[in-house]
């Protein structure tokens, strides 16, 4: 970019006579996009950086301590509701707590869709005759809940006994009219140091 001094305002205007040489740029037509552009890139990175600063301040990704807790409350009356129909295999409160995309990676690693998960209940072929809950933990994502807990249970299905203890994960997203719903399970066995598969 280039520079040329030339006089301004050398004519009388407004009664201010002036003599000042200022310089004047010559601009090279490409230059305007190219300074566009990067004010417009720096612009988006200072917006990026404000959104995630923002972020980072509220907790729990924005959700309210008091919706927190009230969404807390509901996820744990949920898994009850899933883990009574478990128990009594209640088809309609199963269906009721199932998305109709939900998918279940079950402990021997198999995928199960709603329809089977409710023909297994329907049939008995997989069958709980106890199920004990502990160290549960919730976290929220947005409209996203995230479960992860110990289960220790008693039961068989086709494929024998499974009555063990094991760890599940269990996804629930809130939907748009505002109910949550579960979108996906996964469980492993625990096993001892030493204990066969």
């Amino acid at each position: 970019m280039g520079a040329s001094l030339k006089p301004v305002d050398r004519h009388r205007l407004a009664g201010l006579p002036s003599v000042t040489i200022m310089p004047v740029a010559k601009i090279n037509p490409s230059q305007p996009a190219r300074r566009m552009t990067r004010a417009l890139i720096f612009l988006a990175l200072l917006g990026a950086l404000a959104l995630a600063a923002s972020l980072a301040q509220q907790p729990h990704n924005g959700m309210p301590r008091g919706q927190r807790h009230e969404s807390r409350h509901e996820i744990d009356q949920l898994e009850e509701v899933w883990r009574n129909a478990e128990l009594k295999g209640d088809m309609a409160a199963m269906n009721s707590l199932l998305a109709d995309d939900y998918m279940a990676i079950t402990p021997n690693g198999t995928l199960q869709s709603k329809e089977q998960t409710l023909a297994n209940l329907r049939s008995g072929t997989t069958h709980f005759t106890a199920i004990g809950i502990s160290d549960r933990k919730v976290r929220f994502y947005g409209t996203t809940a995230l479960v992860t807990s110990r289960a220790d249970v008693s039961g068989a299905s086709a494929n024998g006994d499974f009555s063990g203890s094991y760890r599940y994960t269990r996804v629930y997203v809130r939907n748009p009219q505002g109910k949550w719903k579960i979108v996906s399970f996964e469980a492993s066995r625990i096993r001892e140091p030493g204990q066969p598969n």
